[in-house]
């Protein structure tokens, strides 16, 4: 029996209906089969470069970008012997022969996918067994197929993890996944929330539709994870996943296309509120003299609504300038309107105008150490707001036409080559609709 009444109707990012009367509830991530997928293939699943490997060993250059040992140059046809060496680290890293361990390479075998077989993750305390198993199979399967003297393992382990364990961000390595070291996170639960803007769209091939649903579906997981969307505030979560991240009712897509081709941010923000009282979600509680105060007795849907439009004003916005720096100014300014315009607050209660503020000061303003697409939910600027400001970086981000000097393109390079080779991945609005749409009638 479902919790909630609510039910949506679910779209693609064309604008095609998907499916009509879907309950809120088949997209939750603790029942979406797609979700799933999608999750737990990011905390198996490992980029390799071994092309970055084969010429880090050929300059002796490992551990750190600066660092070289002279007289320790190994040069060794890695890339040339990609097959073999694919093949028995799967042979080390899977449990049994029909499990679901992947080691495919790419890009003519300069690189490599691997994802380590679920039993590996699920006797592990946290995700950290996928890259730790990946890279001690990958030394090994090195040393083994290019004949590698006992004296030299250590610069094909060095190559491989860079700094590790000395460090704990893998400096100077040539492996890679989506979520960061533990260490890094600002608390219990933030793993998901730790993945910067960039992989996203990388990951989603700068589809802004498909980013934003990849931001969503992680950062509104991680809600589920910190103990957030649970008993009162579970209903919140799971509207703005809808509306915001799933294209939910086509709202995000109708703001953006009537509002394409001439209108402000201002625009957006009056048909937001427009949609909120055609739909019966606000109300005029009180006419000043023409200048309207609204009420609402559904907060959490008031919620949806305005990330929705946060994320249209978003994408119309940075899509117009093409300049991802707006980023920041454009969620302040939608939501410090939006709250003048009705008297009820903002995105996630005002937490989206206040990240805001700190966003604009942290990435283009005095201070300005780093581009939007750097930001991810677990950094100290953008981690108040729960679940609703990375999505519009990522949309953002997805519409940026190379302004940043941290672009998807520079940051995150072989996340693309290896993650959006993933259909789950890379289209995650299509797989979590269609999922939904499959279990619909379960709940």
């Amino acid at each position: 029996m479902a919790k909630f009444d609510d039910k949506v109707d679910l779209y693609d990012d064309r604008g095609t209906l998907i499916d009509s009367d879907v309950p809120i509830e088949a997209l939750s991530p603790v029942r979406n089969p797609a979700i799933k997928e999608i999750t737990a293939g990011i905390k198996r699943t490992v980029a390799v470069n071994l092309e970055g490997i084969e010429n880090s060993l050929r300059n002796a250059a490992v551990g750190t970008k600066a660092s070289k040992i002279l007289g320790r140059e190994l040069d060794l046809d890695i890339v040339a012997n990609v097959d073999a060496i694919a093949a028995s680290v799967k042979k080390m890293i899977q449990v049994t022969e029909d499990d679901d361990t992947v080691v495919e390479p790419l890009s003519g075998g300069k690189r490599l996918l691997v994802q380590v077989p679920t039993r590996r993750i699920d006797v592990a305390a946290e995700y950290s067994v996928a890259t730790l198993a990946t890279s001690t199979a990958l030394t090994q399967a090195i040393v083994e197929t290019c004949d590698v003297s006992m004296y030299d393992a250590n610069m094909v382990k060095a190559a491989i993890l860079g700094m590790y364990p000395q460090t704990v961000s893998y400096d100077g390595s040539n492996i890679k996944t989506m979520l960061d070291v533990p260490q890094k996170l600002e608390g219990p639960g933030y793993s998901f929330r730790n993945i910067k803007a960039n992989d996203m769209v990388a990951t989603t091939l700068k589809n802004s539709f498909q980013a934003t649903a990849l931001a969503s579906i992680l950062e509104q997981t991680a809600m589920f994870e910190m103990g957030d969307a649970i008993g009162a505030f579970e209903r919140t979560h799971l509207l703005g996943l809808a509306y915001q991240g799933m294209n939910a009712d086509n709202m995000v897509l109708s703001l953006v296309q009537d509002n394409a081709t001439d209108s402000s941010v201002g625009d957006i923000m009056n048909d937001t509120i427009q949609k909120a009282v055609d739909d019966n979600v606000i109300s005029v509680e009180k006419d000043l003299h023409g200048f309207n105060l609204y009420q609402t007795d559904d907060f959490a849907k008031w919620n949806a609504y305005v990330a929705a439009g946060s994320v249209a004003a978003t994408m119309v916005n940075v899509g117009a300038a093409r300049a991802a720096q707006g980023i920041p100014s454009t969620l302040l300014y939608f939501n410090d309107l939006i709250e003048f315009a009705t008297g009820l607050p903002g995105l996630d209660f005002g937490r989206g105008e206040g990240v805001a503020v700190g966003f604009s000061f942290f990435s283009h303003s005095i201070y300005g150490g780093g581009g939007p697409g750097l930001f991810n939910g677990n950094h100290v600027v953008t981690r108040h707001s729960k679940g609703y400001t990375i999505p519009c970086v990522a949309a953002g981000m997805s519409l940026d036409a190379g302004t940043q000097l941290f672009s998807p393109e520079a940051t995150s390079g072989l996340i693309k080559e290896v993650y959006s080779s993933i259909d789950e991945f890379r289209e995650p609005l299509k797989y979590v609709a269609e999922a939904a749409s499959d279990i619909k009638g379960d709940i």
